[in-house]
């Protein structure tokens, strides 16, 4: 786990510090007997997206939408972890959370690459509507000739 003040790698180029990045530690609920009551194990890790001088606006912007209701009205991330016992795992899991989110986001999304139909496939549609249109023929009236 980074220790305070050192860079935390996200992608090639891009990098948080480890001071934008605000823990508070409160109790959690769950398994943990009288541990729970008295030990503040849960962990409330919090990024403020969008004022991070570290990350480009693309990233940003891609990261608030897979943030989705993690995500404040203010522009920061807030990942509660309780998943474990101690406090130390809740920490490297909610930081680990928190790395997958912006991963995610410092990914550029692959270009959509428009392609034409084939020939071949415009004449299977062609000949599906055909014998479709023969057949809704077929429920008509009979004819009086």
């Amino acid at each position: 786990m980074a220790e305070a003040g050192e860079a935390i790698a996200i992608a090639p180029g891009v990098a948080i510090h480890r001071d934008e990045i605000i823990e508070t530690f409160v109790r959690a609920g769950g398994p943990g007997g009288q541990n729970v009551n008295k030990v503040s194990s849960a962990v409330e890790l919090r990024f403020d997206l969008a004022h991070s001088p570290s990350l480009p606006e693309a990233v940003k912007a891609r990261a608030a939408r897979i943030a989705g209701r993690r995500l404040t009205r203010e522009g920061v991330i807030v990942i509660a972890a309780q998943r474990f016992r101690d406090q130390p795992r809740n920490r490297a899991d909610a930081l680990d959370r928190l790395v997958a989110i912006l991963r995610e986001a410092a990914e550029p999304p692959v270009p959509r690459r428009p392609t034409r139909p084939t020939r071949a496939s415009k004449q299977r549609r062609v000949e599906g509507k055909v014998l479709r249109g023969r057949t809704k023929a077929l429920r008509a009236r009979p004819t009086t000739d």
